[in-house]
């Protein structure tokens, strides 16, 4: 069970670093060609901002599982992109993105199962 945690975690980890990636580096109307289009509703600085928290999260749901130095960070910066993935849809329902909601819901799931996983049956390590 621990290897597909680990795997679980390492794919969610490459979508969100990906997607903070792209928000950061750029422009909404560069996002918003790329299927971005809720960078619509939000300033410039905010989706920087969001970006900036996805790929610290992204960086806290593997750093600490391999280094052993504070692995509370693990779970929690799960808990905290699934918050993200609950916000996103709530955005695309708002926008009528019904379409959306495919993929946000996955990773909700896939956010919960790392933090349930890493908080309980199957704590550290590999």
């Amino acid at each position: 069970m621990g290897i597909v945690v680990w795997i679980v975690t390492i794919l969610v980890a490459i979508v969100f670093l990906l997607a903070g990636l792209a928000q950061l580096t750029r422009s909404q109307a560069e996002l918003k060609a790329i299927g971005m289009e809720f960078v619509e509703d939000f300033s410039a600085p905010c989706v920087r901002a969001l970006g900036a928290l996805e790929i610290a999260a992204a960086v806290g749901l593997i750093l600490p599982g391999l280094t052993g130095v504070l692995p509370i960070l693990v779970p929690l910066s799960a808990f905290g992109l699934a918050l993200v993935m609950a916000g996103a849809i709530v955005v695309h329902i708002r926008r009528n993105e019904y379409a959306q909601l495919g993929k946000n819901l996955v990773l909700l799931a896939l956010t919960l199962f790392v933090a349930i996983c890493r908080l309980g049956p199957v704590p550290f390590g590999i």
